[in-house]
């Protein structure tokens, strides 16, 4: 993840500042090379002008040419100085040129130097800063953790005494109905064998008949519904003991009217 992107405002994509180096490079040695067919070309220049002016001097003192032959040689020679020295101002110039340039890339390669080390500074200090707070934010996710964890433990803990306490009044209410169901059906029961005692006599026989069937029939709704009010509220507790929830209201009983 480091040097993968632009570093601006120094590029405008990657490898700008390393091209930028390169193309210095290039330039240092293209000056090196003109500084070095510059001195030649001046040495070359000396040596033939000398040589010329050697072959002048002994021309003049052991020959003797034509007028026109001089002021031919004369001519032919200002021409090839004024070349050289065309060629030596132009070469000044390139050399002036190029030094400029290397000058031009040697200043910008030193800003991005300097940026580059100012960026590196902000980095290390927004580094440092970055991992005081994670190590913060750690410690304080540590404890957060340890604080989830008890709170989990409490809920757990507290979630096990609800599902006690609701099973404790699913029991009491499925006494209390069972309680009174089966006094009802005491009571009934006790009526009936009344009843029947009564009804030993041929003569109410007959008369009883009716009341007792009655009795039966009422004896056998107040079981049915006992039946129904237990099952009812062993399946409520069973279901609080999964972890249901809202199971917490009484099973709905149906008054069956006494004979």
């Amino acid at each position: 993840e480091t040097n993968t992107l632009p570093f601006h405002p120094f590029e405008n994509q990657q490898g700008d500042i390393l091209r930028m180096e390169k193309e210095h490079q290039v330039l240092k040695e293209q000056l090196k090379e003109a500084e070095e067919k510059f001195e030649q070309l001046q040495s070359r220049s000396l040596e033939e002008i000398g040589a010329l002016e050697e072959l002048l001097k002994k021309t003049i003192e052991d020959t003797e040419v034509s007028q026109n032959e001089l002021d031919w040689f004369h001519q032919d020679s200002e021409t090839q100085m004024k070349k050289w020295q065309q060629e030596k101002k132009e070469n000044r110039e390139n050399l002036k040129a190029l030094r400029a340039t290397a000058k031009k890339h040697s200043d910008t390669n030193e800003r991005s130097l300097k940026t580059i080390d100012d960026k590196e500074k902000q980095y290390n200090e927004c580094l440092n800063t970055f991992l005081e707070t994670s190590n913060k934010f750690a410690n304080e996710k540590v404890k957060l953790e340890e604080l989830i964890k008890k709170s989990q433990d409490d809920n757990q803990e507290c979630e096990k005494r609800a599902v006690k306490a609701e099973v404790s009044v699913l029991q009491n209410w499925k006494e209390t109905e069972v309680w009174k169901l089966r006094g009802t059906i005491a009571k009934a029961e006790g009526n009936l064998r009344m009843l029947k005692a009564l009804s030993s006599s041929a003569s109410a026989a007959p008369v009883l008949k009716s009341q007792i069937d009655s009795w039966e029939i009422f004896i056998s709704n107040v079981k049915k519904q006992l039946e129904k009010v237990e099952a009812e509220y062993e399946e409520k507790i069973e279901l609080v003991k999964n972890g249901a929830r809202n199971c917490l209201n009484k099973v709905k009983t149906v008054d069956v009217p006494v004979p």
